[in-house]
């Protein structure tokens, strides 16, 4: 080194004093070419300093020094080694300013931005500010877009949430009368899970906006649970009104059950039936147990009338069997022959039948029907006979008949003439109308 040269270089003051200096250790895991063209930008002296050549603006400057006796190779190692390590975390941010947040990509920035500061590393430092400012921009772009992201995210919360109370509210404003109380408690249930999901795991949306949906939603929370009280209340107080209903409807069932007046009875314990429908229904429980004291008031008095209809049934069958004789009598009256004899024989079988009594009440629609059917035989057979011996009826018939019989005369001479003529037409006319009316005849002769 010629004293020319030595001069040339400015004199700046060792930061660390000579006895300190170390011999730095081997770089461990550095690519080799990476070391070697890091160390193209630094040099040592004779004097054991460490020096960072010239870059972009940047002087030459000392970066360190190094104990005598090593090589310069050595004296480099460590400064390169720091230069690799600022370099690694610059390609380490490069490849992850997509994947973290704007906020953590910026503190790294920084911190490499701190690390650049006259750094104590030999390598192009230069370069490696360059790429550190280009991740700058990279940082701003991908923090303009994750803002849109996010508000994107945050709309989508919104909406979501807000869907969340609508649900909520449409539950709350349902008909109290056609709720399902359960199935929409469980509903209830779930949206408030749905909302506390999307609370912890979503988008943040704005403080206020979030409490004015979470006080839409707890207000219609807090109308269905009002609205479900004054139900079952409701419900109670018209079960009670229920009870005390039917109550009252065994009672009269109760002072019934004794009664002997069958038929009227029947009948009352049939509107004692219809106003225990319209009455309502309570809980299955209460239901059960008034419907068996109901049940079991009518059927002392259904028991009793059945046990009375049985001994009047067997004390009536004596009776059946003459009116079953009766029956027979009146039926030998059929074909009807002479009209007065059957209807004097008919009349003679009416009275004794009637002098008889009651029958069982089981037979009494078949006897009495065939004694109505055979009344109703000798009536027709009445009205027949009448009606061929009715002398208007006659004298009309009569005169129908000479009209028809003229008319059919007068036909049969137009035929004739048709016929000479040779007129088809005519002849086909005359035909028709001539088998009309002597169809006519012959059935106003028969009647």
């Amino acid at each position: 080194m010629t004293e020319s040269t030595e001069n040339a270089r400015p004199k700046i003051p060792v930061p660390l004093p000579r006895p300190e200096a170390k011999v730095a250790a081997p770089v461990p895991h550095v690519d080799d070419a990476d070391a070697a063209a890091a160390a193209k930008w630094g040099r040592v002296d004779d004097e054991g300093n460490v020096w960072l050549r010239s870059s972009g603006s940047e002087p030459e400057r000392i970066v360190g020094q190094y104990a005598a006796g090593g090589t310069e190779e050595d004296a480099l190692g460590l400064y390169v080694r720091r230069f690799l390590d600022i370099k690694a975390q610059v390609t380490l941010l490069e490849s992850r300013v997509a994947k973290i947040s704007p906020e953590e990509a910026r503190k790294s920035l920084k911190s490499l931005n701190d690390s650049l500061v006259e750094p104590a590393v030999i390598g192009d430092v230069e370069d490696l500010k360059k790429r550190v400012a280009a991740l700058d921009t990279k940082i701003e772009e991908r923090a303009a877009e994750v803002a849109v992201e996010r508000e994107q995210a945050k709309a989508e919360a919104l909406a979501k949430r807000t869907a969340i109370v609508e649900q909520v509210e449409a539950i709350a404003n349902q008909d109290p009368e056609k709720t399902h109380w359960r199935n929409s408690r469980e509903q209830l249930n779930q949206l408030l899970d749905q909302w506390k999901h999307a609370q912890r795991h979503g988008a943040r949306i704005d403080r206020p906006t979030e409490d004015a949906l979470w006080k839409r939603f707890s207000s219609a929370r807090t109308q269905f649970d009002r609205h479900r009280r004054q139900h079952f209340s409701d419900l109670e107080s018209q079960h009670k009104q229920t009870i005390h209903r039917k109550e009252v409807l065994i009672a009269e069932a109760e002072a019934l059950q004794t009664s002997t007046d069958w038929s009227s009875t029947a009948a009352q314990y049939r509107t004692l039936m219809d106003e225990w429908k319209r009455a309502g229904r309570s809980t299955r429980k209460d239901d059960d147990r008034l419907w068996e004291r109901f049940r079991a008031a009518q059927q002392v008095f259904f028991d009793a009338r059945t046990s009375h209809n049985a001994a009047l049934d067997e004390e009536f069958t004596a009776n059946l069997e003459q009116k079953l004789v009766l029956l027979e009598q009146a039926e030998k009256l059929l074909p009807i022959e002479d009209v007065a004899t059957a209807k004097e024989q008919l009349r003679n079988i009416g009275e004794r039948w009637d002098s008889i009594g009651r029958v069982p009440r089981a037979d009494v629609a078949r006897t009495e029907g065939r004694l109505r059917e055979i009344e109703r035989v000798i009536r027709d057979a009445e009205n027949e006979q009448w009606a061929k011996t009715d002398p208007d009826k006659q004298e009309r018939t009569s005169g129908m008949a000479q009209q028809l019989e003229q008319l059919i005369a007068e036909l049969q001479l137009q035929l004739a003439q048709a016929q000479a003529e040779g007129n088809t037409k005519k002849v086909k006319e005359y035909e028709d109308a001539l088998k009309a009316r002597q169809e006519w005849l012959k059935a106003v002769l028969e009647n």
